[in-house]
């Protein structure tokens, strides 16, 4: 047994050169030309077909469109993709956006999420210290090269799960949060459940090849909303273009960081079968968007597409406060109240994705219930309020009355009477 770890130290040492220099022969093929290196998962991280779909597929939908704003990009070398704003969910664009496919490394999303929520209900710390299992430090395919022996903690393993796609390094973030790989996936499936995510299905904790693991576009944009909203410490790694470890510096999968200084996440994912895929998200102006293309046939075209989708987000769409609570929008005509009139609002405020026309036409109607006889309470619901535009609806709200009004009194009733009769 003495003799043991200095041939493990060898063995760990050896691979990672090898490991490395693979890596490097085919960075170097891939920018001789002309192309980033392309992330995926296992055997066919360096060997991924860069097939496209035969055909463009059913036709883009823009949900939210009105008369006057241009349909959104076709993608026709995509497979599926969904553009959303992550301030509201309200999906931009989208195409094919339930079609299962293959994650590849999007898998790693939940892996992500799963080990942020650890951390977050305090079973595990990011500077906790996670051994290194043989299972881990054998798992194939894109790596952080972990290895038994080694000082490694959540946050360095989190920063090679989200930066290098280590699968070793998932591997062992799955053991840390659940003892098991098999115990994670239990865990990630459960969740996939809890968040909505009805067509997504895990076997693994990494994204290597399996036939039933699945998801779709519209799954993952709702999973990266999650991310986004409630852990967005993910972003200050996945911003991050390269990382280090070990005194191995690995350059981000990521290529959209190259290209565009407004997007700061999310993961991308590559084998055979699932194609290029991105799960981009910006931040341009305080309004952040979510896009996600699956299937690409390359690098350069999903990069291309996913920064088309945020350009017609960004040019043609906007977020506006279409109802603001507490904020008269119309009035309850009532003779027989104290008042007379009671001023109404909206139940509550709501900030919507609109179309940029639509922000400079907006309308609200107020259809108001005939008053009570025994008079209104503030919060009373009395009646609807409307927002369209361009003939559309864009929202119902309730509307409340603003203030107490009860009913006249006998003397003041009959006063009102008189007076109108005269």
């Amino acid at each position: 047994m003495p003799l043991a770890m200095p041939t493990v130290r060898t063995s760990a040492t050896m691979k990672r050169r090898l490991s490395l220099l693979t890596l490097a022969l085919f960075t170097a093929t891939s920018y001789a030309a002309g192309r980033t290196p392309a992330p995926g998962k296992g055997a066919a991280h360096a060997t991924a077909a860069t097939t496209a779909p035969q055909d463009a597929g059913p036709a883009p939908v823009a949900p939210l469109a009105i008369p006057g704003v241009p349909m959104p990009p076709t993608l026709p070398q995509q497979a599926s993709y969904v553009l959303m704003d992550a301030d509201t969910g309200a999906v931009i664009a989208a195409k094919a956006p339930d079609q299962p496919w293959p994650p590849a490394s999007l898998t790693k999303l939940m892996t992500a999420y799963l080990t942020y929520q650890a951390v977050a209900h305090g079973s595990l710390k990011m500077d906790q210290t996670v051994p290194v299992s043989v299972s881990a430090w054998h798992t194939g395919g894109s790596r952080m090269f972990i290895s038994p022996g080694m000082t490694v903690t959540v946050d360095q393993l989190l920063h090679g799960l989200i930066i290098d796609s280590g699968n070793d390094a998932a591997v062992a973030l799955a053991q840390a949060v659940a003892g098991s790989r098999s115990g994670f996936v239990g865990l990630m499936n459960h969740e996939a459940k809890a968040l909505g995510l009805k067509s997504t299905h895990y076997t693994n904790v990494d994204g290597l090849p399996n036939p039933d693991l699945r998801t779709t576009a519209m799954d993952v944009a709702k999973l990266s909303r999650d991310i986004v909203r409630t852990y967005p410490q993910f972003l200050k790694i996945s911003v991050k273009k390269h990382f280090t470890f070990d005194k191995i510096r690995q350059r981000s999968w990521n290529p959209v960081l190259f290209h565009d200084p407004t997007v700061d996440g999310l993961k991308t994912g590559r084998t055979k079968e699932a194609g290029h895929c991105i799960d981009a998200t910006a931040l341009r102006n305080g309004r952040r968007l979510i896009a996600v293309v699956l299937g690409g046939p390359s690098w350069t075209v999903s990069t291309h597409d996913i920064e088309a989708l945020l350009d017609y987000g960004y040019q043609f769409y906007a977020n506006a406060k279409v109802a603001v609570a507490g904020k008269p929008a119309g009035t309850l005509k009532a003779p027989l109240y104290r008042t007379t009139a009671v001023a109404v609002g909206p139940a509550h405020s709501i900030t919507m994705t609109i179309p940029a026309l639509a922000a400079k036409t907006l309308k609200t109607s107020v259809a108001l219930d005939p008053p009570p006889a025994a008079g209104v309470h503030r919060g009373q619901t009395v009646g609807t309020i409307t927002v369209s535009a361009g003939g559309k609806t864009l929202a119902t709200v309730p509307a409340v009355a603003l203030a107490d009004d009860p009913p006249a009194g006998f003397v003041t009733r009959m006063m009102r009477k008189l007076k109108a009769a005269l």
